[in-house]
Order: structure tokens, then C-alpha cells, then sequence
């Protein structure tokens, strides 16, 4: 008999099946329903986001993003993916964000004292919200 063939311990069940059992036991105790996770994820998908850049030109420049500019600032984003604006320039109460629309991301943001003789580059489209 071929010596690589012979076993010398005993065979016993894996310890992962049992640990395996567990995370499905844990899944299946939230009981979240297809729909709700759907739901979630696109509400993240669609949610604006602000790069570090971004933050940064808003906190230097003392710049304050209400409820309401968040709202007028979505808006202009769905307009400008509407249209098929990748990068689009979108000015909100006297405040212009460049923005990510394939990303829903914010890149910068300039407020009116800091835009005079300002020249934006590398954008496909401008949103006027009021």
C-alpha cells in the first residue's frame, strides 16, 4: 500500500460549518427585506458627498451649507446629470460648487467674495439655482 494514502488521524467535521451556520442564523435574524435594502443603497447613491478639498475651501472661507442648499444643490445635480454634464459648475445663494456629477461628489467650492476675476476650468456645464 502507497504510505502517502494512509491516514493517521481520525476524520472530524469542520469547525467552520459551525461558525458558517452562525453568520447565516445572524443574517436571517434582521429579517431585511429585499426592497428596504435596495432602497438604502440608493438613498447612499444619491446622497452628496464632499472631498477633503471640498471641506477645506467651506472651512476657510466660512462657508455654511444649509438644509436648503443641500437641497438646491441636489437638484442642480439631477438637472446636470439630466442633461449628461460629467463636471458642472452649479451656483447656490451666491455660492459655486464644482461638482462630480457621475459621482455626486463636491470638489470645490468658491463663495462670492473669493469669485471675482475667478476662471473655472475643466466643467461641461453651469447651473444657476435660485
Amino acid at each position: 500500500m502507497d504510505n502517502r494514502l494512509k491516514i493517521n488521524q481520525p476524520i472530524r467535521p469542520l469547525e467552520q460549518n459551525k461558525n458558517i451556520n452562525r453568520k447565516n442564523q445572524q443574517k436571517n435574524d434582521k429579517n431585511v427585506s429585499f426592497k428596504e435594502l435596495l432602497n438604502e443603497k440608493l438613498a447612499d447613491k444619491n446622497k452628496i458627498n464632499f472631498s477633503k478639498h471640498a471641506q477645506k475651501r467651506l472651512d476657510s472661507r466660512s462657508i455654511s451649507v444649509s438644509e436648503k442648499d443641500l437641497d438646491q444643490l441636489t437638484s442642480g445635480i439631477e438637472k446636470a446629470k439630466a442633461k449628461g454634464a460629467r463636471d458642472s459648475l452649479i451656483m447656490v445663494n451666491n455660492v459655486a460648487y464644482i461638482v462630480s456629477v457621475e459621482n455626486n461628489t463636491v470638489v470645490t467650492a468658491v463663495d462670492g467674495k473669493s469669485m471675482k476675476e475667478n476662471v473655472f476650468t475643466n466643467i461641461d456645464s453651469a447651473v444657476i439655482m435660485k
